[in-house]
This record gives C-alpha cells, sequence and structure tokens, in this order.
C-alpha cells in the first residue's frame, strides 16, 4: 500500500489521485507520522459498500435464525402473496 503525507496531498494532488486512477491502490494518509485516512478509487469503495451492506443483511438473517425469528415456507408464501395484492 502506498503512504502519502497530508502535505504531499496538498501539494500534488492532482498527481496523486491521477495515480490512485490509474493503480487502484488505496493510499493512506499520514499526518504527523500517524495515519489519517485512506485514500480510495471511487469504484473501489462503492463496492466496499456494496459487501459491507451484503454482509450485514446476512448478519441480520442469521441474529434472526438464532433468535427464531423465521417462518415457514407456507407462511412466507402467504406473506409475499399478501404484499402482491
Amino acid at each position: 500500500m502506498k503512504v502519502e503525507l497530508v502535505t504531499s496531498l496538498k501539494r500534488h494532488a492532482t498527481r496523486i489521485l491521477a495515480e490512485l486512477r490509474d493503480s487502484k491502490e488505496a493510499i493512506l494518509i499520514t499526518e504527523h507520522g500517524q495515519p489519517s485516512a485512506y485514500l480510495v478509487d471511487v469504484e473501489d469503495y462503492e463496492l466496499m459498500q456494496q459487501r459491507l451492506a451484503l454482509l450485514e443483511g446476512l448478519s441480520s438473517g442469521e441474529r434472526a435464525v438464532v433468535e427464531g425469528r423465521v417462518l415457514s415456507h407456507e407462511q412466507a408464501r402467504e406473506r409475499l402473496s399478501e404484499w402482491l395484492d
């Protein structure tokens, strides 16, 4: 992973963004020697958000099963039928 100082980002933002678009490699921005932020490509960020939403949905479903909040196939069919009408 590439690392850039925040001052470098301020001075060379156009170049750094061009490199990011070309390489698709996240860039760690540091400030006073400490990690401050990650700079990522827009498409990569959107893909990460979609994956996170999917994982949250799976986690919610698993929690529902553990808590017993489930429907039989027939109950689900009836609810969907009501919803679609």
